[in-house]
This record gives C-alpha cells, structure tokens and sequence, in this order.
C-alpha cells in the first residue's frame, strides 16, 4: 500500500493505537475487561450481573467484538480473556492507578 492509497482508509485504520482507544471507548468494553480480570470464566448472565446488569443487546455486541480482536474467548466454562487480553489488562492498570490519582487531584 502507498501513502496515497493509506490517506484514504480512516485514522483508525492508520493507527492501532486508535482502533484499540476507540474499540475500549465502546460503551460496556473496559467493564467487560475488568469484569474477566482476575482469569475466572464467567458466564453470559454471571458477567451481565457483575456488569452492573449490562443490557444483554450491549454486553452480546461487545463480547462478539472482543472475540473478534481475540481479547475476549468462549470456554467451555464461559467467556475469559485470551493471552492477549490478559496483557491488555495488565498495561492498563498503570493507566487506571494514573487516573485514580488524577482523579483525586481534581
């Protein structure tokens, strides 16, 4: 592809970096990461419930998103997050302690 052709595609398409930002931006997304943080598989109705009773129109659209960026797999336990996913999660946390603190200072 040359730059000509690759000023076409949007910005997100250009750069990872923003289709992840604007694939986390997605209403229930960082729920959902957070929700499988700790490695345990969750089901479809365990992981609506610790979603804050996530409408299940939402949370079906965002899981069968993140099973498409390999973050999120169905086990035979229930929905986990994949290898990828784990070091998703593992590079945010620095990010949620940064904002804890912002946060705080506001």
């Amino acid at each position: 592809m040359n730059a000509k052709s690759s000023d076409a595609l949007p910005v997100a398409a250009r750069r990872p970096i923003m289709a992840l930002l604007e694939q986390l931006g997605r209403k229930g997304t960082l729920r959902i990461l957070w929700e499988l943080r700790d490695g345990a598989p969750q089901s479809f109705r365990l992981l609506q419930t610790n979603a804050g009773e996530m409408s299940p129109s939402v949370l079906n659209d965002r899981l069968k998103e993140l099973r498409a960026l390999n973050i999120v797999e169905l086990a035979e336990l229930g929905y986990a997050l994949t290898e990828s996913g784990v070091e998703l999660v593992k590079r945010l946390k620095p990010l949620n302690q940064w904002a804890d603190r912002w946060f705080a200072e506001l």
